[in-house]
């Protein structure tokens, strides 16, 4: 009977803990947070460079724009912050981590699901380095001159 009752125990506390897990993750969705889905240099600073890059893409485009600064690479599972949705045009204006300008991505390159990155991890804002950690306690933001 000790045995069945440590079983029953152990499982509610797995399942309980899978549940947090899973809200966690809705809140950063709410938030604005999203993954990526896919690998390539499908984030650009303008609508434009992005429309050329998914539409028209060539190893020698594709090594031009990046070395311009018009092209960057989205890692599969990397977190992003969205900051604006052009349903219109399919586009999300998203915010990485790295690169200080904010850059414009097709919306089905992200996902509101986690998705695990290259280490097989699932990146939170806090781990990514989009917050940063030390700052959590102090969440006046600062903008430099």
């Amino acid at each position: 009977m000790k045995i069945l009752r440590k079983l029953l125990l152990t499982i509610i506390a797995v399942g309980m803990a899978s549940t947090a897990v899973a809200r966690n993750y809705d809140e950063l969705v709410a938030e604005g947070y999203r993954w990526t889905t896919t690998d390539g240099p499908y984030a650009c600073p303008s609508k434009d460079d992005l429309r050329d890059i998914t539409q028209n893409r060539t190893d020698e485009k594709e090594l031009h724009m990046v070395g311009d600064l018009r092209a960057y690479y989205l890692i599969r599972g990397a977190i992003v912050k969205v900051l604006q949705e052009d349903t219109r045009s399919g586009m999300t204006q998203i915010q990485t981590v790295g690169i200080p300008t904010h850059l414009w991505t097709l919306s089905k390159f992200l996902s509101k699901h986690p998705i695990k990155d290259a280490y097989a991890v699932i990146e939170t804002p806090e781990s990514a380095g989009l917050i940063p950690t030390d700052t959590l306690g102090d969440l006046t933001f600062r903008t430099e001159n």
